[in-house]
């Protein structure tokens, strides 16, 4: 009677562990815990406990789904297609003729390109008057707080002399 090694089908050729592994872990539904991951976890706890049970309800649902990443391998492919609709918004917006604050675009129509931009010029004119409306208010209140402060010193300082030098406390009526 011979024992023969099932060594064989090691050594064929596409055979490995890593292979093996994700094969298991695909048939169980078996998911490792990887250092990062733990260390996310108990971090999240840490910080603030929903986070440390996102993790936990990220691993359930690898299990669950199959999912062969970890969980910075998710956060990174989720942050991608984050990026990837924004792009699309923005290519949205730009074809809407929104150009993030860089002013409008031009119609094709001179006419009214013309228009728009004398109105916008008359507007910034608007602008600037109110702007300088604002600034004469200001100093105005200014000036009227510093005339009342000083009103209101001499005030203080005439019933302070009418008391005499040597009085400390406050005046009396």
């Amino acid at each position: 009677m011979s024992f023969t090694s099932n060594n064989a089908s090691s050594s064929s050729p596409g055979w490995d562990h890593a292979t093996q592994d994700r094969q298991f872990r695909g048939q169980c539904g078996f998911s490792r815990w990887r250092p990062l991951e733990i260390l996310a976890m108990i971090l999240g706890f840490m910080l603030f406990w929903p986070i440390g049970l996102a993790v936990i309800a990220f691993k359930i649902w690898q299990r669950r789904s199959g999912y062969q990443g970890d969980l910075f391998q998710f956060a990174e492919q989720r942050a991608g297609a984050m990026r990837n609709a924004c792009e699309g918004w923005r290519g949205h917006q730009r074809r809407q003729g929104f150009t993030g604050g860089w002013g409008p675009r031009p119609t094709g129509n001179t006419a009214f390109d013309d228009w728009r931009a004398s109105e916008l010029a008359r507007l910034q004119e608007e602008l600037r008057k109110v702007e300088a409306a604002e600034k004469e208010f200001a100093e105005h209140i200014d000036n009227l707080r510093r005339a009342r402060d000083r009103e209101e010193f001499d005030a203080f300082m005439r019933a302070r002399q009418s008391r005499g030098p040597d009085a400390t406390g406050p005046a009396a009526p």
